[in-house]
């Protein structure tokens, strides 16, 4: 791990998509525990399921707020759409809307938690908000050959911000 990790950080617009995938719920405990690994797992696997899936190298994991007590959080593990007529059974589908995000890439040799505490200071000391429609909280890109029990995953992180910066 890296001692002085730095993330390069950048703004990113992403047009509206639909996704199909797998759902998991629960606590952050149950997350650090491989509660979403095995989701992501899962969908690699069922991946042939999906109808009109789109840019199947990437795996999209989407994080919700899930509950008032801040304890948990619902997490999609899914692929892009270009269509949704019919959802293979368990799975569920999702649109997420255009959005602005904060992104930055998460390398193997670096901490997970110091990326996320990159990004979100570098969102503060740009003078951009949070945005979390619809509970939306972070949206995490993978490639979908990666194993999800890897010690040390590669990913691209996404926060979604407003940019609006009146009064700066």
């Amino acid at each position: 791990m890296t001692i002085n990790q730095r993330n390069e950080a950048k703004i990113m617009s992403k047009e509206a998509f639909q996704a199909v995938g797998l759902k998991w719920e629960g606590t952050f405990a149950e997350a650090g525990a491989g509660g979403i690994r095995a989701i992501h797992r899962m969908l690699q696997e069922r991946l042939p399921e999906i109808p009109y899936a789109i840019h199947t190298d990437t795996l999209l994991g989407l994080s919700y707020h899930a509950f008032p007590d801040g304890e948990g959080f619902i997490h999609y593990g899914v692929v892009g759409v270009e269509r949704i007529e019919e959802i293979p059974a368990g799975m569920v589908s999702l649109s997420v809307p255009a959005l602005t995000y904060a992104a930055c890439e998460h390398s193997r040799q670096h901490s997970i938690e110091q990326s996320y505490n990159n990004i979100y200071s570098w969102i503060h000391e740009q003078g951009y908000t949070e945005y979390n429609p619809d509970h939306l909280t972070h949206f995490e890109k993978y490639p979908m050959s990666q194993d999800p029990y890897a010690d040390n995953p590669e990913f691209i992180i996404m926060i979604p911000v407003q940019t609006d910066q009146a009064g700066k």
